[in-house]
């Protein structure tokens, strides 16, 4: 099971927010620098999220993803704002490994249908949850009101293998993350998952890890590995 740093973009730093909007604390101005220290820490995968390409429904940090998959050795996935076929070639060809699509997937199932036909694993879609109905627009908005397992049971019909679902009301908080409702999606729909959101403990991934025998696939880590509250190493042993 993967462990997987997040290094989140906004303005070319890499920040943290809590819950997707609130209490914003500036980690790093140098993305490129942070994206090493995981990979150095052993990480064999980094998740990275364009913060302003969510908020603004354009990627403004696709330069910065470019510099970091060029750099490191290990795999990269990018979202945040991507929303057209073009985008996703362009991140693809500068050596991306995986595209993380959200509000254009969970609003026009045509685009995403051929964007699964053309590009396959080298995108996943981010089921990003409140309340069980799926967020978009940098979780500004719920999307016309869709069930996160309804949505789940649409990608496994396009094809999909594997999904990350984030628990938005978890994210940056620290409280833990939602272990039923990451078992409800994993046993109702039969995908692998990647959860995120919430880890503040090694106590945390136990929990999850009880989790891989029914497809959970990987943990996205952010904020507990930035306030220091264990090791990439730690983490990586745990899982």
């Amino acid at each position: 099971m993967l462990i997987i740093p997040a290094i989140d973009l906004q303005d070319g730093c890499v920040v943290r927010y809590v819950q997707g909007r609130k209490d914003k604390k500036v980690y790093s101005r140098d993305p490129l620098k942070m994206a090493k220290h995981w990979a150095r820490q052993g990480a064999e995968f980094l998740h990275l999220v364009d913060l302003d390409g969510a908020f603004s429904g354009t990627p403004k940090n696709i330069e910065i993803a470019k510099s970091i998959a060029r750099a490191i050795k290990i795999p990269v996935e990018f979202g945040g704002g991507v929303r057209d076929a073009a985008t996703i070639e362009e991140l693809l060809k500068a050596g991306v490994k995986r595209v993380v699509l959200g509000t254009r997937a969970a609003q026009d199932a045509a685009f995403l249908k051929k964007a699964f036909k053309k590009f396959k694993d080298n995108i996943i879609v981010s089921i990003d949850a409140l309340n069980g109905r799926v967020l978009i627009k940098g979780w500004k908005s719920e999307g016309r009101g869709v069930f996160s397992l309804d949505f789940a049971d649409k990608l496994k019909i396009i094809g999909f293998k594997e999904i990350i679902y984030t628990d938005t009301s978890k994210d940056g908080t620290l409280t833990g993350p939602n272990i039923k409702g990451t078992k409800e999606i994993l046993k109702k729909t039969g995908l692998k998952v990647i959860a995120s959101g919430g880890v503040s403990s090694l106590d945390d991934i136990l929990k999850l890890r009880e989790l891989k025998k029914i497809g959970l696939s990987g943990i996205i880590i952010g904020k507990a590995l930035y306030e220091g509250k264990f090791t990439l190493s730690q983490a990586i042993r745990t899982a």
